[in-house]
């Protein structure tokens, strides 16, 4: 069974850090576009940043450039969300999600999906 749980989150004051876990079983996350997104209370789902399978290209929204890094561990089956600089407007609950065909970095290009853990930015 196609299982995706993230792990990470929390409460963590305007300018700190945070790295979110994606740990994939049941499948190999190497083989799979790998996405993070999040939705804050009244909003849409949106695309933080996303990694491709086939050449590890990735994507970043512009309100999270240059603050979070994506990257992926294979032997760990495990992709990392590295958060810094966090801002209060980051506060939102963050999915990871996967898919073998993927290539934008749109929730509705994803099949498969995390329960999703809460970041809050606040002092």
């Amino acid at each position: 069974q196609l299982q995706l749980v993230e792990s990470g989150g929390g409460l963590v004051q305007p300018g700190g850090s945070l790295r979110l876990s994606c740990a994939a079983s049941g499948f190999t996350l190497d083989y799979y576009a790998i996405g993070w997104f999040r939705q804050a209370p009244g909003k849409e789902r949106e695309g933080v940043s996303c990694i491709s399978s086939s050449d590890g290209s990735t994507y970043y929204a512009d309100s999270v450039k240059g603050r979070f890094t994506i990257s992926r561990d294979n032997a760990k089956n495990t992709v990392y969300l590295q958060m810094n600089s966090l801002k209060p407007e980051d506060t939102a609950v963050y999915y990871c999600a996967a898919d073998p065909i993927a290539t934008l970095c749109k929730s509705s290009g994803y099949d498969y999906w995390g329960q999703g853990t809460q970041v809050t930015v606040s002092s």
